[in-house]
């Protein structure tokens, strides 16, 4: 049995797909703000607060790994729902909710761990999603495309007190601009340029001392098409440490629009 603690995204659906053809006994805590699981017989959805009511779950199906996959937004404390061990861990999250959405997952990974329920990595049943080494598409990063990566790659390496920040966008050896609370999606919309197209990269490292079990840099089809909105030439992540969605579909797409995809 493993509990599969759910939000938004397409990668917990890759996940569950896995899980359901290898006839995998499962249990779903869906967090998810659109509720995407409540049709699935063995979906809960709770609020992120109900901690007592998330453990208990977890420990009456005799559940002792889960498997964090998709995006767990931070919630309205004040209109969050609260039992009796939501109370008492509350504040903790509030503090790391400060620090971005990946530290809220790693504050919930403490208190399961408190409670001898360990966390399993979100690969664990779809390795075929991590990319490794080397370049996925036709067209290949140039002298000045390899200034940008690097660039990119030492921005985000330096930036020890943004711990929420996976991304960056350089162009031209110029930071546009740094990955924020709000995400790569918004971050993509801010750094669209009127005088450059196909210029510049996305570069989409894991954080520092990242628990690199859950919250991986997620790249999809949509990243594809808002980086080419954006103006951007490629996308870059770091090998094994990446989730890449529709991967046939990103490189037909990155071909297509004269984009690269590399993996360092």
């Amino acid at each position: 049995m493993i509990g599969l603690i759910f939000g938004d995204t397409d990668f917990p659906i890759k996940i569950l797909k896995t899980i359901k053809k290898k006839k995998i006994n499962y249990l779903i805590i869906d967090l998810s703000k659109s509720k995407r699981f409540k049709k699935d017989k063995r979906s809960y959805s709770v609020s992120i607060g109900q901690f007592g009511k998330i453990i208990n779950i977890l420990k009456e199906n005799n559940c002792k790994k889960v498997m964090f996959a998709g995006k767990v937004n931070k919630p309205n404390f004040s209109k969050l729902k609260l039992d009796f061990k939501g109370i008492y861990y509350t504040p903790r999250i509030i503090r790391a909710s400060k620090l971005g959405d990946a530290a809220i997952l790693k504050e919930i990974i403490k208190i399961l761990t408190h409670h001898k329920i360990k966390t399993e990595s979100s690969l664990r049943f779809n390795p075929e999603l991590n990319l490794k080494k080397g370049n996925y598409s036709k067209i290949k990063p140039n002298n000045h495309d390899k200034l940008d990566i690097k660039k990119a790659i030492n921005t985000l390496n330096n930036l020890g007190q943004y711990n929420f920040s996976q991304g960056v966008v350089v162009r031209n050896k110029k930071v546009v601009l740094i990955e924020g609370i709000s995400g790569t999606e918004k971050m993509l919309k801010n750094s669209k340029s009127k005088k450059f197209r196909n210029h510049g990269v996305l570069v989409k490292f894991p954080k520092k001392k990242q628990d690199l079990r859950v919250d991986l840099p997620t790249i999809g089809l949509k990243t594809l098409k808002q980086s080419k909105i954006a103006g951007l030439k490629g996308i870059v992540v770091k090998s094994k440490q990446n989730v890449f969605l529709d991967k046939k579909k990103c490189i037909n797409f990155a071909n297509k629009n004269k984009m690269f995809i590399t993996v360092k």
